[in-house]
């Protein structure tokens, strides 16, 4: 698998990483969002630990990613309900004798 070499930086250390070409938007825009986040925390409660802040970004975001695949699950399930429906709307429109029988 062919990678390149990125480097990203938050809270001003630099991280150095071997990723597949694609990744690299989803990379920076990661690295951004984490950065910001870690100085937003910084300022809001006065914090100088920066794997406090890092950690916290971290639950945040973990808590965001549950919360996104409770909501996926709940569409997926919807989905399949909805569509096990229209399948039987379907196949009585299509096949009204057998069905009858």
């Amino acid at each position: 698998m062919e990678t390149i070499s990125v480097s990203v930086n938050i809270l001003e250390r630099s991280y150095k990483l071997s990723i597949a070409p694609g990744d690299e938007t989803y990379l920076r825009n990661a690295a951004a969002y984490i950065d910001a986040h870690a100085r937003m925390f910084k300022k809001q409660f006065n914090h100088r630990d920066n794997q406090d802040l890092l950690a916290m970004v971290a639950l945040m975001q973990g808590t965001e990613l549950n919360k996104t695949k409770d909501s996926l699950q709940y569409k997926d399930n919807e989905l399949i309900e909805k569509l096990t429906e229209l399948d039987a709307l379907l196949d009585n429109s299509l096949h009204p004798v057998q069905n009858s029988l």
